[in-house]
């Protein structure tokens, strides 16, 4: 007895005694925190960040506790609140990043709910933005032409800090597509080129007064500029054939099924004519006879 009460007398030991009295009440306070909030939450990505934080705070609580009790710079009420101060900041991180990441889409507007945007490795369209993170109805991925995958994808609102993003239907609202024709070198491309260019403003001709509006305006805004915003079809010579690409403006949400469109007309109208003709890809082999029959 005469030991454990000059144990209770000495300092070190008092700050023993103090310690494990910290670390009961963390916890019992974790235990708390388990059983009467995490259990209760029934949404498990909120779960887990409630949870997270949580013990962040917990831990954050015990060390200072702690140290306050072994470390005389510590008593000082002022340094202590400025080192929980500090603690709580990074223990609140992410929070804190994501909510500043809201207060620069909410005053700068990057984008807003209906834009479609690609940042980082996430592309679709904006359906959400809340405090901590924005939600997207995603695009491409396994799918092509930039069609919707189905998936709703959840973004923390700090990626804004460290990740490019691309508009696509911000101020100027279309897009620049391509469709690649390939004829052989014996087509009569010149005619081709006329169909394509055809085709193309078949397809077009209700965008172009509409674009030439909106890159006004956007032009007021932005150093947009370009030359001409109708279509357009480029000659190249490729291994196999002769490249035409069509180059015209779309609706983003129209990509697939404008290409759709105009390579159905080509089909039909290529089938018309005799002297133009697909090329691909070949390969020649010659056989060299046997020396016996020379």
């Amino acid at each position: 007895m005469e030991i454990f009460h000059s144990f209770l007398n000495n300092e070190t030991g008092k700050k023993i005694i103090y310690s494990i009295i910290v670390f009961i009440i963390i916890y019992i306070l974790k235990l708390l925190n388990t059983k009467l909030i995490v259990e209760n939450i029934k949404d498990t990505k909120s779960k887990y960040y409630w949870n997270k934080t949580s013990n962040y705070i917990l831990v954050l609580i015990g060390v200072l506790g702690i140290g306050r009790i072994w470390i005389s710079g510590f008593q000082s009420i002022s340094t202590f609140l400025g080192l929980f101060s500090a603690g709580l900041a990074i223990a609140l991180r992410e929070i804190i990043i994501n909510f500043a990441g809201w207060l620069y889409i909410i005053s700068k507007k990057p984008f807003s709910i209906g834009d479609r945007i690609e940042i980082g490795n996430f592309a679709g369209d904006v359906i959400d933005i809340s405090v901590l993170n924005f939600t997207i109805l995603e695009i491409g991925n396994w799918v092509e032409a930039d069609q919707s995958t189905g998936r709703i994808v959840h973004i923390p609102n700090g990626i804004i800090f460290n990740q490019n993003l691309a508009n696509y239907t911000k101020e100027f609202k279309y897009i620049w597509n391509e469709v690649p024709v390939l004829v052989t070198f014996d087509s009569n491309w010149k005619k081709a080129k006329d169909i394509l260019l055809k085709i193309a403003f078949k397809h077009t001709e209700n965008l172009n007064k509409d674009a030439e509006e909106k890159l006004k305006k956007a032009a007021a805004k932005y150093m947009i500029y370009y030359t001409h915003l109708t279509p357009i079809v480029y000659t190249s010579v490729k291994d196999s054939g002769i490249l035409l690409t069509i180059r015209y403006l779309c609706d983003p949400r129209k990509r697939r099924s404008t290409s759709h469109n105009i390579w159905e007309d080509i089909l039909n109208e290529f089938y018309k004519h005799n002297d133009i003709d697909f090329a691909f890809p070949s390969q020649s082999i010659y056989l060299k006879p046997p020396k016996d029959s020379l």
